[in-house]
């Protein structure tokens, strides 16, 4: 199995994907609201006592990256396929 496969398969999948991707979130925040698993007391920012800020905060900063790079990639760091033709 190459590359293309693996891609072209989670490219078929994707609403699959994006559900598990929440469901690992929502599991997050909850193991994060739980107690006993998750000490609050020594919290240094009001930030860390909100329960699951900091998974939210990384998904979406990931989300984040992931558009800006795509932008980023179209304003100029693509280029056409026959570009080194000319």
């Amino acid at each position: 199995m190459n590359i293309v496969d693996i891609l072209e398969a989670l490219n078929r999948h994707w609403k699959l994907l994006l559900r598990l991707f929440i469901v690992v979130l929502v599991l997050l925040v909850v193991i994060d609201a739980i107690p006993a698993l998750v000490d609050k007391d020594l919290a240094y920012t009001a930030l860390d006592r909100i329960p699951g800020f900091w998974s939210v905060f990384g998904f979406f900063g990931c989300i984040f990256f992931i558009f800006f790079s795509k932008f980023l990639g179209r304003i100029g760091i693509w280029q056409r396929e026959d570009y080194y033709d000319d």
